[in-house]
């Protein structure tokens, strides 16, 4: 193993735009790595070190993480410390680090949800596990029912004036919550900066109701980050024949109900619309929730990588983001709703 310190490439800030988030002067790559799943204690730790430092490469300088992600829960966190450790901890200030807290942590009735106590606890301990004394971005990770939204609200306030944080974010509110915790946190003087919604060609809930939850965001002058645009893998052309062995489907990592006959049909259709762009399917997909909808389009598509040859792949999407009417019919013919949403629909208020 090689000793010499990594040096990023010096051209990475040429491969991938970058973009306002919403109203901030947070300027955020186009496409994020997410750490969700392959940066737990179940994968190689230098093919996460090499997909991490190839991210860099390229100019993917935003990491997204969450307290809970691994398996097991908090090994992510750990595990990227030891790549800021050992690479890129010389470029923190150029890096945009992300955690969230909402989902199951710990034992006990303040080890999930939105209390103030879990989500302070939770970052704290966040930043011990990465080893940085803040992060750029800290989300909520998902609406509470049982806590009210003003506890919420005020401890991201309270991440952010206490700077362990620089900005603060929520994940899969609704578009009414959003409206109701964006104009909480704009009274405390913290504006919301972003929202972190599921979506893709097979779950466009975002784009449904009046207002949207695009709409939303844009109207409080929030960035929008989405994560899963390949469907959890569904959206790629591994499953096209079927069911390959070590596949998130086949492992487990993916609800099995997702994965129907019907959906499988639009996905072989959208595979062909793809090839026609001279893109993978995974390529269009990530593509696709990048393109140009005006005021309300996405800041960022956050995702995942298991290998440096699958992120490079992935990163390739930036190449053509361009989208003819024509193409968008056809893609709407089969990017319809597949019930692959198992984030959407939770509320801010009690």
């Amino acid at each position: 193993m090689s000793h010499i310190p990594y040096q990023p490439s010096p051209n990475r800030y040429d491969e991938i735009p970058f973009r306002h988030c919403g109203d901030t002067g947070l300027q955020l790559p186009a496409i994020a790595l997410g750490l969700w799943h392959n940066f737990g204690d179940d994968r190689p730790f230098q093919t996460q070190r090499d997909i991490a430092r190839k991210a860099f490469d390229l100019g993917v300088f935003h990491f997204d993480l969450a307290n809970n992600y691994g398996p097991p829960a908090g090994s992510a966190e750990e595990n990227f410390s030891r790549i800021l450790t050992k690479d890129l901890a010389p470029f923190r200030h150029e890096l945009i680090l992300s955690t969230k807290a909402g989902w199951n942590m710990w034992d006990g009735p303040y080890g999930f949800g939105g209390s103030r106590k879990y989500l302070l606890t939770s970052l704290d301990e966040s930043l011990q596990r990465l080893g940085t004394d803040h992060v750029d971005i800290f989300y909520h990770h998902r609406p509470d029912p049982d806590t009210p939204v003003e506890e919420s609200m005020l401890a991201l306030h309270q991440a952010v004036t206490s700077g362990k944080a620089l900005y603060a974010g929520i994940s899969s509110y609704s578009a009414e919550a959003t409206k109701e915790a964006a104009a909480i946190m704009r009274d405390l003087g913290t504006p919301l900066a972003i929202h972190q919604p599921s979506y893709s060609m097979l779950n466009r809930w975002i784009e449904e109701g009046k207002p949207s939850l695009l709409e939303a965001a844009a109207e409080e002058g929030m960035g929008v980050i989405g994560f899963s645009a390949m469907a959890q893998g569904i959206l790629t052309d591994k499953y096209l024949n079927g069911v390959p062995e070590g596949s998130r489907l086949a492992s487990g990592k993916v609800n099995e109900d997702f994965f129907t006959e019907e959906t499988l049909d639009h996905v072989r259709a959208l595979n062909d619309i793809a090839e026609g762009r001279g893109q993978t399917l995974a390529q269009m997909a990530v593509a696709w929730v990048l393109r140009d909808q005006g005021k309300v389009s996405l800041t960022t598509a956050l995702i995942g990588a298991s290998s440096v040859e699958q992120l490079e792949d992935t990163v390739k999407s930036v190449k053509n983001l361009d989208f003819t009417d024509e193409e968008l019919s056809a893609i709407d013919e089969h990017a319809v709703n597949s019930g692959i949403n198992q984030w959407w629909g939770a509320t801010a208020s009690r």
